[in-house]
């Protein structure tokens, strides 16, 4: 036990440093030992509640964690009870990161929010699984549901084939909103509703009086939560595990915009899975899958019928990537909708172009520190990346502790049961990522 504690990290003279690396078995003990540990009691409910924003009411589900006994809520070195708020990535909704948000309770004691992004929480269900595919036997398709009984219909959309980037994604099909629709001034506004939606649950769950917050996003849901860290006044650090970073900087790594206009909404199949899958089996075997991909097909086929009961549309990709273009056009479309005169729509273009940027000058809170890990067999977040995002927050004024953590095993999606990890890496990042708080880590 006490090689398992030295190797989640060490007190040194400069405060708690984390490991740069941990190997599988280590790994291994680790999720062992806190799975060993006696459950925390707590409850699990909904949220589900409506704001007003840019002109338009949405609907938002959130998920709510909560020790049963309220002394058993995890409290930090600053007196204050600990809370986290998480994002789902760009493909799902709050299920796909449950597992961590159970553990993070469950084991620790802390209470969780894990809140959906508008348009993904299917509310005719008690399950909120989506019915049926995503691409319908009549031309339709599946698009976000952003208002109870609200209805996006066939004639608001044409459905476009892509197949520009089909070495990387394979063809894309896209649900293409028509000016002057419903769902074109929806696609406008949402940038503004997501983030409302998210100072909304953290103010009425966690009252900075009371409460510090840390932050997870995964994937897609990292640029998200990076715009509450200075906008929510007791967001003490993110926490993350395949985060991705502010906009600006997920753009200056991947050196590219996002290609199609702000009105495109992804609707997903099978060949988003395949292009992680094919990547992930490569970096795990090598050229061995090759040899057997008929099974491979055939497992894929099957995750796929399994992942369609979650919403398997995107369309957040242009704020993940900042692209200029994307949230200006978007911005202009939802002030004509709200009849904004010239100074208003400058002040919210202003508004969405700052979301994706670390914010600076006097008065300004200053960007919380980060403390981050990446899995083994992850496809886009690599040593390289994660260099070049060490050197991007130290420029940033005043610059946070950036520091991030390679894990021996584990894919993207970081919950996935593998051979001695259950819950995936989910137990591992707790420990971790409860120790560094817990020392001090996060102090500025």
């Amino acid at each position: 036990m006490a090689a398992t504690a030295a190797k989640s990290g060490d007190i040194t003279s400069g405060g708690w440093e984390p490991p740069s690396r941990i190997e599988k078995d280590e790994l291994v003990r680790i999720s062992d030992a806190i799975l060993a540990e006696p459950d925390i009691s707590y409850n699990e409910t909904e949220d589900v509640f409506r704001i007003h924003s840019n002109g338009l009411d949405w609907d938002i589900g959130n998920v709510v964690y909560e020790p049963t006994d309220s002394s058993k809520i995890a409290v930090g070195p600053d007196g204050k009870k600990l809370a986290v708020f998480m994002m789902h990535g760009g493909a799902s909704d709050w299920r796909s990161i449950e597992r961590l948000a159970r553990t993070f309770c469950g084991k620790r004691g802390y209470k969780v929010c894990n809140m959906t992004y508008p348009g993904r929480f299917y509310f005719d269900d008690p399950e909120h699984n989506w019915p049926d595919d995503t691409f319908h036997e009549d031309g339709t398709v599946r698009t976000p549901i952003w208002l109870k009984g609200e209805e996006i219909t066939a004639d608001q959309y044409d459905v476009k084939l892509d197949d520009s980037f089909r070495e990387i994604y394979g063809s894309r099909r896209y649900a293409v909103s028509k000016p002057g629709s419903l769902f074109h001034f929806r696609m406008g506004a949402w940038p503004k509703a997501i983030v409302d939606a998210m100072l909304d649950v953290c103010a009425r769950h966690f009252p900075p009086e009371e409460w510090s917050i840390y932050v997870h996003g995964h994937s897609t849901g990292g640029p998200f939560v990076h715009t509450t860290m200075q906008r929510v006044e007791n967001v003490r650090g993110l926490i993350g595990i395949e985060n991705s970073p502010f906009g600006q900087f997920f753009n200056e790594m991947t050196k590219h915009d996002w290609p199609t206009p702000f009105n495109y909404v992804l609707i997903r199949d099978w060949r988003e899975l395949a292009r992680y899958k094919g990547a992930e089996l490569a970096l795990a075997e090598g050229e061995k899958p090759l040899f057997r991909l008929a099974q491979v097909m055939e497992e894929l086929f099957e995750q796929w019928s399994e992942s369609k009961r979650f919403p398997q549309f995107k369309a957040e990709n242009w704020y993940h990537n900042r692209t200029l273009s994307c949230l200006t056009e978007a911005a202009q479309v939802a002030a004509e909708f709200q009849g904004f005169n010239k100074e208003e729509t400058d002040a919210l273009i202003d508004e969405y172009l700052n979301y994706g940027v670390p914010l600076e000058g006097e008065g300004v809170k200053p960007v919380p520190n980060l403390l981050h890990g990446i899995c083994e067999y992850s496809r886009d977040h690599t040593v390289p990346t994660y260099e070049f995002l060490t050197e991007r927050y130290s420029q940033v004024n005043p610059a946070p502790k950036f520091r991030f953590i390679q894990l021996g095993t584990g894919v993207h999606s970081y919950w996935r049961t593998e051979d001695g990890l259950p819950l995936g890496v989910c137990p591992v990042v707790t420990k971790v990522w409860h120790d560094a708080i817990m020392n001090g880590y996060f102090e500025q």
